[in-house]
């Protein structure tokens, strides 16, 4: 299972920036393995992601705004979704992962 976050490495809103920083921020402090996908400079990897989130998630008009989240093919969710899950103590689940990593060995 790989986690996936799709981005835009190049965009004019700070609110996505900031956004994208707390996602992938978070996955790195808890050292949860992720890859991330820049949907500015794959177009085919921007259309993988438009085709495969679910029709409630995609906007009337434009483009759904990154970050978006995968777990390989399953639809997690956007930073709304995320955000929820964070707040509700939720976020290995919003993944789909079974259980948090151990930081003991780094501990020591």
């Amino acid at each position: 299972m790989v986690i996936k976050v799709y981005i835009a490495s190049s965009t004019g809103s700070i609110a996505i920036k900031k956004h994208q920083q707390a996602v992938v921020g978070f996955l790195e402090a808890n050292r949860i393995s992720f890859q991330e996908v820049d949907i500015t400079m794959l177009e085919e990897q921007r259309q993988w992601m438009y085709r495969n989130m679910p029709k409630d998630k995609q906007p009337e008009k434009g483009n759904p705004p990154p970050p978006q989240i995968f777990n390989d093919d399953h639809y997690c969710g956007d930073y709304e979704d995320f955000f929820q899950s964070k707040e509700d103590n939720t976020v290995f689940a919003f993944l789909g992962l079974s259980a948090q990593p151990s930081v003991k060995d780094s501990e020591s």
